[in-house]
């Protein structure tokens, strides 16, 4: 990868806002299976969280998502060598997902949604 005229050259992390942050952890470390990588307390009483997939290129954050603040979708798009076996282990977790989709020539993904929607 070249260095832009930024000298931003990756993405370390992709912030999650979360209601319940125990609950998020739980579910991204117990379900998903994430690696917690840090939760260390921050000033003012948060926390700081951090989760690996696997090969930490990027971390997702778990931070509280601001009282009354509506967002969109947050759209992550994770890699599996198995959608279909993901989709099943998800599904079999309780996780509410979506069908898998799958067109020629590209590969088979499907949504799911984290306990915050």
């Amino acid at each position: 990868m070249s260095e832009t005229t930024t000298h931003i050259t990756g993405i370390r992390t992709v912030s999650v806002p979360v209601e319940d942050q125990d609950a998020a952890l739980a579910f991204y470390v117990d379900v998903l299976g994430f690696t917690k990588l840090r939760d260390n307390p921050t000033p003012g009483g948060g926390r700081w969280i951090e989760l690996a997939t696997g090969d930490e290129r990027v971390v997702i954050t778990l931070e509280p998502a601001v009282p009354g603040v509506t967002r969109g979708p947050i759209g992550i798009r994770f890699t599996t060598k198995d959608a279909e076996a993901a989709h099943a282990a998800l599904r079999d977790a309780g996780v509410d997902t979506d069908e898998v989709l799958s067109w020629p020539g590209v590969p088979p993904m499907f949504a799911f949604r984290d306990p915050d929607g």
